[in-house]
């Protein structure tokens, strides 16, 4: 679990004070959105969005809300405040319990006399399943408008289709029925050869977990090579194994975005299909890729619980520590190895879903790395060639150690939990709720 923040990790402003939290000039803290961390001998308190603390004297059970969490951040108080942040979040949990105590993790927290008062950002994350609403029409990429040298840039036919699918998925909201789509004859015949070549290779290149699913599709979702499955079926298919759901997407989202997605066990998927010029190429993520790549696995427990935790991490974070996240979830989730058999096997969906790629992992040529967090997050990304390394991981459950091991260096100063009974992200701010978890979780469990 991630460890509270350390004074030498905090960018922001500080003001120290002695018996009063006001500095020298008098500045006074005005709510703001992110979170005021104050540190008094070995206890943290963190003073979330929307929170006065009264002057001078401080009691920590005394507060006063000044504003709402929704509330704009005008320029004119930004000003008055340079040493407040101005992202936001909502956290009317966090509200609810404004003074939460933590422990600090690290031995540079000395006792001492005296306030530290340290403004820390906290970008903005959605704390229920439905503020996904607000982040997942964010196309960073194509969508409807294609670059140049894109195979369908000058077919009049298919960029009208994008555009088409590019209104679909604009238009969803959470708990739509995921529209049917009724694809082209030319649409279909491109998914066949592509369903029709891969195929052919996924017995003796992909891992068991694939292999165990791939019937399960073809019998309850219609994966065949005449037939592109709806992403309605799969969702509801998907739900009943894993609880992920999928949620239909018009491009590329920011790693960010996309990541959230994760922490609710939602993955966005595309539902348009690659130019019929090229079966085997294609610039962006399509429907080939998400539903040959990633679905079968998403239905295993524990790759989908990797994927989630991916996505918790990200909660919060920096854009490096996002940067990081994204990193390291494209070479294991996109173009992940991992050893059964008694030789290699491709869990990435980039590679499950290019013949080409997959032969060349698996190929003496390419080179091969056992898998650590650390060095991943280096590493650099490769779009439109073959990756320079491939990352070996022993099965899933030690990638999703390591990966957790690797959050632990995620800088933030809560930790998060997701809960599935009401869909939603919880802050983890104190002994107590620790201990309410640990209850539901028991009351979860008859022996």
């Amino acid at each position: 679990m991630p460890t509270s923040p350390q004074i030498n990790e905090i960018t922001s402003s500080m003001i120290s004070t002695d018996d009063n939290i006001s500095s020298d000039d008098e500045q006074s803290i005005n709510s703001k959105a992110g979170s005021v961390v104050v540190i008094r001998d070995d206890d943290l308190w963190i003073y979330p969005v929307g929170v006065d603390v009264r002057k001078p004297k401080f009691n920590p059970h005394e507060y006063i809300r000044s504003q709402s969490l929704f509330n704009p951040i005008n320029e004119t108080n930004d000003r008055k405040n340079p040493f407040i942040r101005t992202n936001s979040f909502d956290g009317e949990e966090f509200s609810r319990n404004c003074l939460t105590k933590l422990k600090p993790q690290h031995k540079k927290h000395k006792k001492g006399k005296g306030w530290k008062i340290l403004a820390e950002e906290t970008p903005w994350f959605p704390r229920r399943i439905t503020d996904l609403d607000q982040c997942s029409n964010k196309v960073l990429l194509y969508g409807v408008d294609l670059d140049a040298d894109h195979p369908g840039f000058t077919d009049q036919v298919y960029r009208a289709r994008r555009m088409y699918f590019h209104d679909v998925a604009i238009a969803y909201k959470h708990g739509d029925p995921i529209p049917h789509v009724e694809y082209t004859k030319e649409e279909t015949e491109t998914w066949g050869v592509v369903f029709r070549n891969l195929n052919k290779l996924y017995p003796t290149h992909a891992c068991n977990e694939y292999l165990a699913n791939w019937p399960l599709l073809r019998e309850k979702c219609g994966f065949r090579e005449d037939n592109i499955p709806q992403l309605e079926d799969i969702s509801r298919f998907l739900r009943e194994r894993t609880g992920f759901t999928l949620r239909p997407v018009a491009g590329y989202l920011s790693p960010r975005d996309f990541l959230y997605g994760l922490a609710f066990r939602v993955f966005h998927c595309t539902q348009y299909i690659r130019h019929s010029s090229n079966p085997s190429y294609t610039p962006e993520p399509d429907c080939c890729h998400e539903l040959l790549g990633h679905i079968p696995l998403l239905a295993d427990p524990n790759f989908a619980q990797f994927s989630h935790e991916i996505g918790l991490a990200a909660i919060g974070a920096s854009e490096e520590d996002i940067n990081r996240l994204a990193t390291c979830y494209f070479f294991t989730i996109e173009f992940g190895l991992c050893r059964q058999n008694d030789g290699l096997r491709a869990y990435g969906a980039g590679l499950l879903s290019s013949c080409a790629e997959l032969e060349h992992a698996l190929s003496n040529q390419a080179k091969k790395i056992p898998f650590d967090p650390d060095v991943v997050c280096q590493q650099t990304c490769l779009i439109t060639t073959y990756q320079d390394q491939y990352f070996v991981s022993a099965s899933f459950v030690e990638a999703k150690e390591k990966m957790r091991d690797f959050a632990l260096s995620i800088k933030r100063p809560f930790a998060v939990r997701y809960n599935p009974y009401n869909q939603s992200i919880e802050i983890v701010s104190n002994a107590q709720h620790v201990a309410q978890i640990i209850s539901d979780l028991k009351g979860d469990i008859c022996l």
